[in-house]
């Protein structure tokens, strides 16, 4: 965490350079630069929205031959440091308030003076609309002082959804890479008009944009993993019933059931309730959650298998077990870790969201809690398909509890 980041070596930007023209042309990525960004001289900062691996390439290949560091996640080292930290990646623990990383982006931008790019939302999309950013961005934007450069993809997510990345949906995958605020604005403009003008760039909506061009998703499997993320039924309330498969999602309680068209459009088969548009019925679950912990009913529980990223050569291991609670306290965590009694409690405060991985490395389904010295990942062992809601649960705690004492 603490390494200075440097520069991508020369050999590796070669790879780069060679490996994501051919990634895109292979995937159906396309990237589009404004003149704006061409001509910018110095070093800037990107802000990408995150959806799939694609974002990568994409970014590579509208600065080339131009190059870029990246901020990511802590966990991805475990492909190496020679490599992850040779292409100019700075670790990141999710949802923690640490300035080290923080500190590398400084450092790397004024002193390396190097082009460095974020993907604020920490975490892939979840229904192809923008998930909540960091409120303190304007800041960073103010004391780093160069040009704002913003990277939006759209397809990327409906081509390899969060809750099924397998098999791929064959879609046109676009970015646009324009610039958001000059170095002058920057300057002269204050915070808060900065982390506005960024908030609302992210706004996006996958669905609505793929009926608008109207590309077709011709995958049989389109709608595999969907109840994943629509867990709760609208016809009859039921919450972890719902599955999917093929072109289908249906609730296993109540029998309703739903087609997703070539648009990813939803129909119902045998009922004239719900929704049609996904990011819709995912609000929904949204509002649901919200009434819960606002009413002070919500409240969850579970075992817990605990894995800790020790390290980018031992990446992730299992070291213990405990028991969550989940509650208008936060997380709490009890059991046994290295054969030492366990707690950790991550108050309200303390996270504005939950980074949650679905069958996370094929070990099965997982959310990560970061201290300042390593990152645990719990798997749920009796809860079934709860990430969705735990996710959207941690956000409105934090909102109705936190926001104001972490403020």
């Amino acid at each position: 965490m603490y390494r200075k980041p440097v520069k991508p070596r020369w050999y590796l930007k070669i790879v780069e350079f060679i490996a994501a023209p051919f990634y895109l042309l292979f995937n159906k990525g396309h990237v589009k630069v404004d003149k704006a960004v061409k001509k910018i001289k110095g070093p800037y900062l990107i802000l990408a929205t995150h959806a799939s691996f694609m974002d990568f390439p994409q970014i590579v290949c509208g600065l080339m031959p131009r190059t870029t560091g990246w901020v990511m996640s802590v966990e991805e080292f475990r492909r190496g440091n020679f490599l992850m930290g040779g292409i100019g990646g700075m670790p990141k623990r999710k949802f923690t308030h640490d300035i080290v990383t923080a500190k590398h982006i400084m450092y790397y931008v004024k002193k390396l003076k190097h082009t460095c790019t974020i993907f604020p939302e920490a975490r892939f999309e979840f229904a192809g609309v923008n998930e909540r950013l960091d409120g303190a961005l304007g800041k960073l934007c103010k004391v780093l002082g160069v040009p704002l450069v913003m990277c939006m993809s759209n397809g990327n997510f409906l081509n390899s959804p969060q809750w099924s990345k397998h098999p791929y949906r064959k879609i046109r995958q676009e970015a646009h890479i324009y610039q958001l605020c000059s170095a002058e604005e920057i300057k002269n403009l204050p915070a808060e008009e900065i982390q506005q003008r960024i908030e609302k760039a992210f706004e996006k909506d996958e669905y609505k944009w793929q009926v608008e061009k109207g590309y077709h998703i011709k995958c049989k499997e389109r709608a595999k993993g969907l109840h994943k993320l629509l867990y709760k039924c609208p016809v009859c309330g039921k919450e972890f019933k719902t599955d999917s498969a093929g072109i289908h999602i249906w609730c296993n309680e109540c029998g309703s059931k739903w087609e997703m068209d070539t648009l990813s459009r939803l129909k119902g088969v045998n009922t004239d309730k719900g929704f049609s548009h996904v990011p819709d019925w995912y609000k929904w679950e949204r509002e649901q959650v919200k009434r819960e912990v606002e009413s002070g009913t919500y409240h969850f529980e579970d075992d817990v298998r605990i894995e800790d990223y020790y390290n980018n050569k031992t990446s992730c291991i299992e070291v213990g077990f405990g028991h969550v609670v989940h509650d208008k306290n936060g997380f709490t965590i009890t059991g046994e870790v290295d054969g030492k009694p366990f707690e950790l409690n991550k108050p309200a405060s303390s996270m504005y969201s939950v980074h949650v991985e679905y069958d996370f490395l094929g070990r099965g389904d997982a959310f990560d809690i970061a201290t300042d010295k390593t990152t645990y990942f719990m798997y749920l062992k009796n809860a079934y398909n709860y990430l969705t809601k735990m996710h959207l649960a941690q956000e409105a705690i934090y909102d109705f509890y936190g926001k104001e004492k972490a403020k």
